[in-house]
């Protein structure tokens, strides 16, 4: 067992670019979820859109990067209002039906022939990365000692967790203003908070717009890290994940949703990596009878989930959270 290459690559997972894409959606989800008590499940659907978007502006309509930004941006936004629109005023497992159903219409139209000429396909789209590599700082490998990454995934890497960052400095100002009181106190009784003369549904539309455009800022990552942007990286596995990587971390806290992402991807690459050097070689640890390489590789998942559920029974505010936060009105 080479435990430094076990360490290694868990390490360059947990620290690497998928881990900034879902502590970005994580984020949006802490907005809606932990601090608003809005159950949105499409957060994939809003990365699909802004991803994109930002892809197709510059692949397919030869636009400014900036500019597709923006697009992502905007589309983001109009999608959040169509969904919350009709939602918003009704019981929050409404929210959730529609929501994770729109995320599903959004990955098969975007995927679908009839839009090939546009969004690719089940392909996608490709050539929209050039912008963003040519401003690329790095141009050699960062190596660190036990981790080392190529060039354009640490520029990938560097700037999202910049972008992590500021994120969470947003949330963490927005969430001690007069404003982000008025969100904690719709996620625990959003009657009494009518009651003082507030536009609970104005201000639950707001935390859903807001959450999905962390979703699509997650989503141009999403693009720019596979330098592709095909239905498989939104699929609806996208949206539990980060709710996985929300609850590891404590829901309701600044930092959870990042501390949640980083621990969650280097325990997933840490079982993968571990699992398969047990179950390999011409002398494996692990006997066939009890393991083989194909099984080896669901280990990791069952695991996880297994975490996961013993998280929810012993403490289930997450590592960080508070169980008081947890209190959600889905009236």
């Amino acid at each position: 067992m080479d435990w430094g290459t076990v360490f290694s690559q868990a390490l360059q997972s947990g620290l690497g670019p998928t881990a900034v894409v879902y502590a970005l959606a994580a984020i949006g989800l802490n907005v809606n979820f932990g601090y608003t008590g809005l159950l949105n499940f499409g957060e994939a659907g809003f990365m699909a859109i802004g991803g994109y978007f930002f892809a197709a502006f510059i692949a397919t309509w030869n636009l400014p990067f900036w500019l597709a930004i923006a697009a992502g941006l905007f589309f983001t936004v109009i999608l959040a209002l169509i969904l919350g629109v009709p939602t918003l005023r009704l019981r929050a497992d409404y929210l959730a039906i529609v929501t994770i159903a729109a995320s599903e219409i959004i990955r098969f139209t975007l995927g679908s022939v009839t839009l090939l000429k546009w969004f690719g396909g089940q392909d996608g789209l490709i050539h929209f990365e050039g912008a963003f590599a040519n401003a690329n700082p790095f141009h050699n490998s960062v190596d660190l000692g036990i981790v080392a990454w190529r060039p354009y995934d640490f520029w990938v890497l560097f700037l999202g967790w910049i972008v992590v960052a500021l994120g969470c400095i947003l949330v963490f100002l927005a969430m001690r203003s007069p404003w982000g009181r008025v969100m904690k106190g719709i996620r625990e009784d959003e009657d009494a908070v009518r009651s003082l003369g507030k536009n609970v549904y104005l201000y639950k539309m707001q935390s859903l717009v807001i959450g999905g455009l962390f979703g699509a800022v997650a989503g141009f990552f999403v693009a720019l890290q596979h330098t592709n942007m095909n239905p498989t990286w939104v699929a609806t596995d996208t949206t539990f994940f980060a709710y996985t990587v929300l609850l590891l971390g404590g829901a309701a806290r600044v930092l959870g949703p990042v501390v949640g992402s980083i621990i969650f991807w280097f325990l997933i690459q840490f079982l993968d990596v571990m699992f398969g050097q047990m179950t390999s070689g011409s002398h494996p640890i692990m006997p066939t009878w009890l393991m083989n390489t194909d099984q080896a590789s669901l280990m990791r998942l069952i695991i996880m989930g297994l975490a996961l559920m013993l998280l929810m029974i012993f403490r289930p505010q997450g590592i960080f959270g508070d169980r008081r936060e947890l209190a959600i009105d889905a009236r």
